[in-house]
This record gives structure tokens, C-alpha cells and sequence, in this order.
């Protein structure tokens, strides 16, 4: 019954930034940790960045210095907040809350134009 709504996608040119949320549509309880997840036509989805409800972070070596994750404890919300943008960086982005069974969002599309 609970939904992670992602919002903040779209189209940017390359060097631009965009800023992804996540927040679901009821409360969710015992959140390990939540994060973002991309998948690119022809590619298996993939990790971009995580986050614990301590704050300790995780990157993909694709993103890190570039990319920065942050979250709200008390509203159970993440953010992914995305910088020099490059057209590798087109895909699918998925929100994920972990408690020991996984709650993810339909995504929403990242289209970075050279």
C-alpha cells in the first residue's frame, strides 16, 4: 500500500544540475537505509547512492564529488542532489527505502543532452 513518489526529473543540458526527491505516500517504519538506483536503456539497473538513518553515505565511483544525498529522518524523505550532469548520466532513476524488504518508486527519467 505505501508509494515512494519520485519528482525533480526531466531534461538538462550537460554541466547543468538537477535535484531528485523521493517521499512516500504513507509512513514507513524502520527505515535502514533509502536511495536512489538508475537503470539506462540496455543496461542492468544500478546503485547511484545511498544513505543510512545515521547519515552515512554510499556513492557509485561514477557519481561521487559530483552527486550529493541527502535525507530527512523525521519526514522520511530522500534527495539526490546532481551536478555536472553528463550524458552518461541518462537513465531511469528509482527511489528505494530498505527495512528488510525493499519499497521502491516507478522512477522518473534523467535525460542529460551534450
Amino acid at each position: 500500500q505505501v508509494q515512494l513518489v519520485e519528482s525533480g526529473g526531466g531534461l538538462v543540458q550537460a554541466g547543468g544540475s538537477l535535484r531528485l526527491s523521493c517521499v512516500p505516500s504513507r509512513s514507513i517504519f524502520s527505515i535502514n537505509y533509502m536511495g536512489w538506483y538508475r537503470q539506462a536503456p540496455g543496461k542492468q539497473r544500478e546503485l547511484v547512492a545511498t544513505i543510512t538513518s545515521s547519515g552515512i553515505t554510499n556513492y557509485a565511483g561514477s557519481v561521487k564529488g559530483r552527486f550529493t544525498i541527502s535525507r530527512d529522518n523525521a519526514k522520511n524523505t530522500v534527495a539526490l542532489q546532481m551536478n555536472s550532469l553528463k550524458p552518461d548520466d541518462t537513465a531511469v532513476y528509482y527511489c528505494r527505502a530498505y527495512t528488510g524488504i525493499d519499497y521502491w518508486g516507478n522512477g522518473i527519467l534523467v535525460t542529460v543532452s551534450s
